[in-house]
């Protein structure tokens, strides 16, 4: 009895029946529900909405006539769009104001990142007491308003006999972004584990073979997201480029709207048309870099 109560029974063609396929993923569905926030998706629209209503009304003016200026529906779209609006943008000379903010912009982000990187390899590697104080008094430059300094940067820069220049808008401007990029690269290097630098140091490598070869390439992230934050604040830089320089050739792209607006006061879509020509490179500059850009702020803040 104990041999035949091992053999296998014949199936007698009936089944325990199995649960429904939806009834066994309606939990899975309820805490999906549940986890859902209608009021925050009720906030992001809102402020999508903040957000994309103005630069589709400076976009849609910047189309449309003088006189369908006030005569239209600001939000609705033009009925005859016209490209005169920006023709006239650029017979003002706006690609040399242009090139003059893109010199500025890179002259003043490359020294910055040279400057920061350096000094922040040096923060985290380094041994020194003189490094940690170095590393407060970067942190102590986030503290200082650009507008409180802009008397004692003006004597200096006309002491130095560089004022009307466009080294006057890129030393300073690079100055006020050295403390904010330190500080971002110092999280992200921090995040390198020590063992890489061993086993460099193990093959004979030195500090700056470890910093071309080791912190730089790991540092991509975080150097791309300080280049496009230290060019954006570089290129709608206004206060520099106004007190700083003089002359008509060495205005940046701030100046030459402000003063496309102070000439053409009636023609708002005019200034909207020369708004939207000087924001298409760094908005290019960020579609290319978003992701980098988005890696490197979280980056070295997980720990």
């Amino acid at each position: 009895m104990s041999a035949l109560s091992h053999v296998p029974q014949a199936d007698t063609g009936t089944s325990r029946p199995r649960p429904a396929a939806g009834l066994s993923a309606s939990p899975g569905r309820l805490a999906r529900l549940r986890r859902t926030n209608p009021l925050g998706a009720l906030g992001g629209l809102v402020w999508l909405a903040i957000v994309l209503v103005p630069v589709y009304w400076v976009v849609v003016t910047s189309l449309r006539t003088r006189e369908g200026f006030f005569d239209a529906n600001p939000l609705a779209l033009p009925t005859h769009p016209t490209l005169d609006n920006y023709r006239q943008v650029l017979d003002n000379d706006f690609t040399h104001y242009l090139w003059n903010s893109v010199v500025v912009t890179a002259g003043a982000t490359l020294l910055t990142l040279a400057v920061s990187f350096l000094a922040a390899y040096a923060i985290v590697r380094g041994t020194s007491r003189a490094l940690r104080w170095a590393f407060s008094v970067f942190l102590l430059g986030l503290a200082i308003p650009l507008q409180a300094t802009i008397i004692p940067v003006y004597y200096l820069i006309a002491k130095a006999q560089m004022y009307d220049t466009l080294a006057a808008i890129v030393l300073p401007s690079a100055a006020f972004a050295i403390p904010i990029t330190v500080i971002i690269l110092v999280n992200f290097l921090r995040d390198i584990p020590d063992e890489l630098y061993e086993s460099m140091r193990a093959d004979g490598a030195g500090h700056w073979r470890m910093l071309w070869s080791l912190a730089l390439p790991l540092s991509r992230p975080a150097l791309i997201t300080v280049t496009i934050y230290d060019a954006l604040n570089v290129w709608n830089g206004f206060l520099f480029p106004l007190i700083l320089t003089q002359s008509p050739d060495k205005r940046v792209l701030p100046l030459f709207v402000w003063g496309f607006q102070g000439e053409f006061t009636v023609n708002v879509p005019a200034v909207l048309a020369a708004v939207v020509l000087s924001t298409m490179p760094i908005l290019a500059l960020y579609i290319v870099g978003r992701r980098q850009l988005i890696s490197g702020l979280t980056a070295g803040f997980g720990k």
